[in-house]
């Protein structure tokens, strides 16, 4: 009965050290897009060995006293390291973590945290509950009077963070992508990025398969403001009426915007593009996982069932899937068969066959 006690007693203790960590949970947040803000990451990375709290201060041309809490906590929180200079100060040093937040550099994940991090984006989840009862509209939409797309048509400032966070995620996971299955490419002569954004993802996959002629296909407000590109052409238009063709589909983190009639209604567009007998559709997104054993933990799991609240608070009808929801979906769209194959990051690519 002691040890029971003991245990109830060890547990209820936890539990509150843990429901702190919910009560002020965005400050992680809000401390790490003030450092992405002062670009505490790129002045350490252009400096040569540890820095002190006095210089860092002075190529920020901020506060010592504030700068040493704000490093205090990233610092707590492994972000930075604190060593010691060659003069025995006290200095900072950049980490594998730290270097993410920088906004110069092909790894870099800043512009994803300044979008999620941005009012307008933060603005729905106050509407998350009232969404569930059923009291209004989506929360995007009771938030700012029109859906996310419609938003970003209308404020390019939104639209340019928008851009900004899906061509970081289109760096990492296109490179993921060419170095863990390159496969996927094969015999690819002309691929269509369908809600290619301003085409970092093609760009990026062309530097290194350049034989393959991309189309990089977007809203006419997204595909205005892209980069040119050699090798890349761009189209504007609406996926749900039609996709220009080639001999492969490409969709990275488009389907999970949608619910299930509208993702079949994308992918049966898809399929209508590409070629009955050899094309195919490539599909990069999240594949949540069922049936985990009782102790296992995955942390990408958790990122998947972030970005599905983050579906739920952003968008009308998308969601997060499941290998058995995926399943559903593009057999509704006419795919007789598919291949799901895991990379380094928290999408999946799906590989489906007509």
């Amino acid at each position: 009965m002691e040890k029971v006690v003991k245990i109830m007693e060890k547990e209820e203790a936890e539990a509150e050290v843990e429901m702190w960590k919910y009560i002020f949970g965005f400050v992680e947040m809000a401390v790490v897009k003030c450092a992405i803000e002062l670009g505490i990451a790129d002045v350490m990375e252009s400096h040569s060995g540890p820095i002190t709290l006095s210089s860092l201060s002075s190529s920020l041309g901020c506060s010592p006293s504030g700068l040493y809490r704000i490093m205090r906590f990233l610092v707590n929180r492994r972000l930075f390291k604190e060593v010691a200079t060659s003069q025995g100060d006290t200095g900072y040093q950049q980490t594998p973590l730290s270097r993410r937040l920088m906004t110069r550099s092909e790894n870099g994940m800043a512009a994803l945290l300044l979008l999620e991090s941005s009012p307008v984006m933060l603005a729905p989840w106050h509407g998350l509950s009232a969404r569930l009862l059923g009291k209004g509209n989506a929360t995007f939409d009771a938030a700012h009077g029109q859906d996310v797309w419609g938003y970003a048509a209308s404020h390019p400032a939104h639209s340019k963070l928008i851009n900004d966070a899906m061509a970081c995620d289109a760096r990492m996971a296109v490179s993921a992508i060419v170095n863990g299955c390159p496969e996927v490419f094969d015999g690819v002569s002309t691929l269509v990025d369908v809600g290619g954004g301003d085409g970092t993802a093609l760009r990026t996959l062309i530097k290194a398969r350049p034989l393959i002629r991309g189309i990089n296909f977007d809203l006419p407000h997204v595909v205005s403001s892209a980069p040119k590109c050699n090798g890349v052409e761009y189209a504007s238009g609406d996926m749900f009426d039609t996709v220009p063709k080639a001999d492969a589909a490409f969709l990275m983190w488009v389907l999970h915007d949608w619910g299930d009639e509208e993702c079949i209604q994308i992918l049966e567009k898809c399929r209508q593009a590409i070629p009955g007998d050899k094309g195919k559709v490539i599909i990069v997104e999240a594949v949540i996982q069922e049936n985990e054993k009782e102790g296992d933990h995955n942390n990408l799991k958790d990122v998947g069932l972030m970005l599905d609240m983050v579906m739920m608070a952003h968008t009308t009808t998308g969601k997060e899937r499941t290998l058995k929801e995926w399943d559903y979906v593009l057999k509704k769209a006419g795919f007789n068969r598919y291949t799901m194959k895991p990379i380094r990051a928290v999408k999946s690519v799906i590989e489906a066959y007509p």
